[in-house]
């Protein structure tokens, strides 16, 4: 357990330390979603160019085109083959979405350790739950744009990525899963913040990570950070951490009212949801 301390204090001095830096370390398999992100904000960029770089990717490529194939985004059925015709259909901010989702599956399967992968695994299938069920709930709302709140919920627990990921130079931090959870939800907050100013996220998304108070009440949900809210309680998946941690939030969703959200409305809207995040969920997982 000495090893567990030593390793668990060494990790925190040295995530602090690139905080007070201002410069995270990110792993390699984030590069491409880096990549991918810069050039769709950058003007100058042409839909050619970015579908250059996903090309080098091929997982991403691939996923690229299922996904603008899906039913959602391709309603007409002309079948598409090539990844530049894809870009242009799925649009910048599906992408950028597409692209974290491939670089974090990446992430789950790096690690040397089995039981670490397996809970990479399980946190990266919770963020594309949560993800799928933003993009259904948005566009079955109309209230917030689907792309946006897509990429929102895939972020929602990418300080939490960062961490497993970088968890690895400290092979002691899996001794203990339960300890590793609390540290992991000590840090969970600072480094998520640190890392979605790295992406340079549009100012409504940032607001949506309010960890102090996540959901402001509206019904149905109004804004992004409302609807991020229902759709990581509407999640099928569980978060890892939350369940070493003893928080399981998905039969509190059924058996009781949460945040003044009455049942009925709650599975009345999953429920009209529901078509559509199956769908995106196989478009990203596929």
């Amino acid at each position: 357990m000495q090893d567990f301390d030593a390793q668990a204090q060494a990790f925190s001095e040295q995530i602090e330390a690139e905080l007070e830096d201002g410069r995270l370390n990110f792993p390699t398999s984030l590069d491409v979603s880096l990549r991918v992100k810069r050039l769709a904000d950058d003007p100058d960029s042409s839909l050619d160019s970015i579908a250059s770089v996903v090309k080098a990717e091929p997982v991403l490529s691939a996923k690229a085109v299922r996904m603008a194939n899906a039913v959602l985004l391709n309603p007409y059925g002309s079948r598409i083959a090539d990844v530049n015709t894809a870009v242009k259909r799925i649009g910048l901010a599906s992408l950028r979405c597409l692209a974290f989702a491939v670089a974090a599956e990446q992430l789950s399967q790096d690690h040397r350790s089995k039981h670490m992968r397996l809970i990479a695994s399980g946190l990266w299938m919770h963020s594309v739950d949560v993800a799928s069920w933003s993009y259904a709930l948005a566009r079955h709302l109309r209230t917030v744009n689907p792309d946006t709140a897509m990429l929102a919920g895939m972020m929602v627990d990418i300080g939490q990525f960062f961490l497993l990921a970088r968890a690895s130079a400290y092979p002691a931090l899996e001794e203990n899963l339960e300890r590793f959870a609390e540290f992991v939800s000590v840090w969970n907050e600072p480094v998520g913040r640190a890392i979605l100013e790295v992406f340079e996220l549009p100012e409504d998304v940032l607001d949506a990570f309010e960890y102090e108070n996540p959901y402001g009440g509206s019904w149905p949900p109004e804004n992004l950070a409302d609807l991020i809210f229902v759709a990581s309680l509407a999640a099928e998946t569980p978060n890892p951490f939350d369940s070493a941690l003893g928080i399981q939030r998905r039969p509190e969703l059924f058996d009781s009212c949460i945040a003044g959200i009455e049942k009925d409305k709650l599975d009345a809207l999953l429920d009209a949801a529901r078509a559509g995040k199956m769908e995106m969920l196989a478009a990203v997982c596929g």
